[in-house]
Parts: structure tokens; C-alpha cells; sequence
């Protein structure tokens, strides 16, 4: 398509974007008066305006059935996790027996590693991408010295060449290959978070899997935004978060995938609780576990309803739209705001450097964007003028147009301000 950098051609796709009318189903922070061009989803989603009533329902069903309502409640507690599976398995690619939500992330990933971390005297060392977001990194090095192991000795980080900001996949291949049977596990964001990076999941899984690694894949800034196929890719397992494009909410539950070839495995292990148990001899109190069928035996506590309402309420329009109408808008936005930061980049003195790939299918709804020239100022006046993105030292600003809810002339106005902003100061 050739795009136009006008008022009239955005509006124009937006009249004509089957997918429109979701934005009027989330509410929008208030800036000078108006709703605030929102590029932060890649962080917290906005809050579906469903939610709200989901959460209710709940609140309402514990002041007038307390207890019962585990039972009684129209969707009843006990077994409230079991409504996602069918619906997150079209979002993920996966079996619903090969999904369920439970804890937060950094939780769940510890909980994967009892499983599937499992170092040898020969097979120990973990790979990953190097500045793997903070809270991956701190987990992988605490896994490792709990199992009495070294961290600079056990972990193998994936290098970016001199001089480039993405990851090259035959360079990753190869760091597979070299570390070979020395292999317990290959541990990597699915989408890199400072770049936007989309990784060739599938090829590194079968790599990994070829000299007898593990693989699992944390997928915090790909759920929701880009195609995951993860049953098909013979992912071993997986994680995410529901905050960011899934919009639950802040800090909210974390989605898990565990390959159905590990159901039903008795020498696999876990940390197990009350939740993972038969639930139909759950009740009986038996002092010995039996693992229920699939993703769920790795739940440990009750459900946190609380918390999983307002996911809920998310996956009923994820349901509606499907991953394919979302994906589709999704590169088309991206690829207008592209446009939209080329275009201003001509008409001020300032220079913008794309550091996410331009190539489509290694990039979901991110753009990483370094601002040559610029500094915090411009930042701070993109938040005091309307927009909310994302600042990350030493000066890049990550925007992220999520499809349910940005539009197209969201992108032409942020350009707007933009070039206001550097040629104000």
C-alpha cells in the first residue's frame, strides 16, 4: 500500500479497519482532555471495559455465597483456570490439555525449571540471549546456584556481532551446536524486549532438541501479538505474562505450556500442591498425589479468581477476533507508524534509527526506535503532549501500537507531536 503522512489518510484506514470498533471496549488515560495516544501495551495493556463487570461478579458472588461460591457461583471458582485453556490454545498454538494459568511469570519459569532443568556432571549449561530482561536473568542464575553450580561457568550467552543490535539465527545455530552435549537447556525470550526481535522459534527449538537439550521459550512480549504455534514447533514448554497485549491487568497471572509428550510422565519433576491433584478425588483429602490430566497438574494453589476475572474478560474479544485478524492489523499499523517516523525524520534535523528488523516476519508490534540528537526532553514532551511510550536508556523510546486498541490516526498525530517537539526545543 502506499501510505500518505495526512490527517484524512488515516482516518480513511481507520473507517475501512474491520477491527475499529474495539477501541471504544478499553479505557484510555485522560492527557489535556483527550484519550492519551497509548504505545505502552508492549508493558500494561489498557483495561478492557469487560473487566470490570467479570471482576464484579465475582465480588458479588462472595458477599452472597462466601463459600459456596466455589460451587454455586454461575462460573464457579474451584474450577475457574479451566475456562482458559480452549481459548489461550487458539492464541499459542497449542493443545487445551497443553495450557494452564496460574502463579505470575518469574514464578511459573522456576516452576518449568524443576521440570526440565535438570544438570548432569556432562549436560549442564543453560543458553540465552545475552541482557535477557532483568528478571529472566536473575532466575536463570538462581536456578543455577541452587543447583550448586557456578553461573559464569554454567550459562552460555547468545552474542549479537559487533556492531549490530539483533541476534543473527545462524549465529545461534551455531552457539547450540558448539556447546553440544554440554546442553541441559536453551532458555530464551521469544520476542526480545529492548528490540522487538521476533526469534525463528522453531529452528532453535529443533536444535536445541537435536543435541538433546530442553527448550523453552518465555514468551512475555509475544503472547498475543504474534503467530506462536508451540504445540506444532514441539516446544517443550513455555511461559507468559497477561499484562502486557493480553491486558489483564497490572502484575496479573501467568499462561503456561507444557508438551502433552510430559502428561502423565512419572518421572518427571515438580513441585506439586493441592490444585495439581485428581480433581475428582480432590475433596477425598488423600495423602497421596495423583497428577491430573495434562497442563494442570503442575497447579499448586487454588485459583487467585480475583485475578483471572479480568483475564477472562480479555480472551472473550482475543475469542472473537482470532490471532489472524489481529496479526494482519497488526502489520499494517506497524507499517504505517514506520512510515510515519521516515517521514518526519526528513523534515527535522534530528535523525531516528530503527533498531527493530524491518523484515515482517522477525518483528510483532514493537518498533525500538533510537533517537540520535534526542534525549529525555523529548520523551518527557511526548508524555506532557499526549503520547505514553516507553523510554529505555540511553535513548530509545519502544512504541507499540497494540491492534485492539491504536489507530491510524493515533500514528499520523504522534508524528505530529513528535516533530513538534524537536523543533520546539
Amino acid at each position: 500500500m502506499q501510505f500518505e503522512n495526512s490527517r484524512l489518510f488515516a482516518q480513511q484506514l481507520d473507517t475501512k479497519d474491520p477491527l475499529a470498533k474495539y477501541r471504544n471496549e478499553f479505557i484510555f488515560p485522560q492527557i489535556n482532555n483527550k484519550n492519551a495516544i497509548y504505545f505502552t501495551g508492549n508493558s500494561l495493556g489498557l483495561q478492557p471495559k469487560l473487566a470490570q463487570s467479570y471482576v464484579n461478579e465475582i465480588m458479588n458472588d462472595w458477599g452472597n455465597l462466601a463459600v459456596e461460591g466455589h460451587f454455586q457461583a454461575d462460573k464457579p471458582w474451584w474450577d475457574y483456570h479451566e475456562r482458559f485453556a480452549k481459548k489461550l490454545s487458539k492464541v499459542v498454538g497449542a493443545k487445551p490439555k497443553e495450557i494452564t494459568v496460574m502463579n505470575t511469570l518469574t514464578v511459573n519459569l522456576h516452576l518449568m525449571m524443576v521440570s526440565f532443568y535438570r544438570p548432569t556432571t556432562k549436560r549442564y549449561k543453560i543458553i540465552c540471549e545475552e541482557k535477557a530482561f532483568p528478571s529472566d536473568q536473575y532466575m536463570i542464575a538462581s536456578q543455577v546456584r541452587f543447583h550448586g553450580l557456578n553461573p559464569e561457568d554454567a550459562i552460555v550467552e547468545l552474542k549479537k556481532r559487533d556492531g549490530e543490535h539483533n541476534f543473527r539465527t545462524e549465529d545461534i545455530l551455531a552457539k547450540i551446536e558448539e556447546v553440544g552435549e554440554e546442553c541441559a537447556l536453551i532458555l530464551i525470550g521469544g520476542v526480545n524486549y529492548y528490540t522487538g526481535q521476533v526469534f525463528d522459534m522453531k529452528t532453535i527449538t529443533e536444535a536445541g532438541q537435536k543435541i538433546g537439550a530442553f527448550v523453552g521459550w518465555d514468551l512475555a512480549h509475544a503472547a498475543g501479538n504474534i503467530k506462536l504455534e508451540l504445540h506444532d514447533w514441539n516446544v517443550d514448554f513455555a511461559a507468559w505474562c497477561s499484562y502486557k497485549y493480553m491486558n489483564s491487568g497490572p502484575g496479573n497471572v501467568s499462561g503456561c505450556f507444557i508438551n502433552e509428550k510430559y502428561h502423565n510422565k512419572k518421572d518427571i519433576p515438580r513441585f506439586e500442591g493441592w490444585w495439581g491433584h485428581n480433581k475428582d478425588r480432590r475433596f477425598l483429602m488423600e495423602p497421596e498425589f495423583q497428577p491430573e490430566d495434562g497442563a494442570n497438574a503442575w497447579q499448586i494453589s487454588n485459583a487467585p479468581v480475583l485475578a483471572l476475572a479480568p483475564y477472562l474478560a480479555s480472551l472473550q474479544m482475543f475469542d472473537e477476533v482470532g490471532m489472524d485478524a489481529l496479526i494482519e492489523k497488526r502489520n499494517k499499523i506497524v507499517a504505517y507508524l514506520e512510515f510515519i517516523l521516515h517521514e518526519i525524520d526528513k523534515e527535522v534535523e534530528s535523525s531516528f534509527e530503527i533498531i527493530t528488523p524491518s523484515n515482517q516476519e522477525e518483528r510483532g508490534t514493537q518498533l525500538s526506535v533510537f533517537l540520535h540528537g534526542e534525549g529525555k526532553e523529548l520523551f518527557n514532551y511526548l508524555m506532557e503532549n499526549g503520547v505514553i511510550p516507553d523510554w529505555r536508556e540511553p535513548n530509545v523510546i519502544r512504541l507499540a501500537p497494540a491492534p485492539f486498541y491504536c489507530s491510524y490516526e493515533d500514528m499520523y498525530e504522534f508524528g505530529q507531536i513528535l516533530k513538534r517537539g524537536i523543533l520546539e526545543k
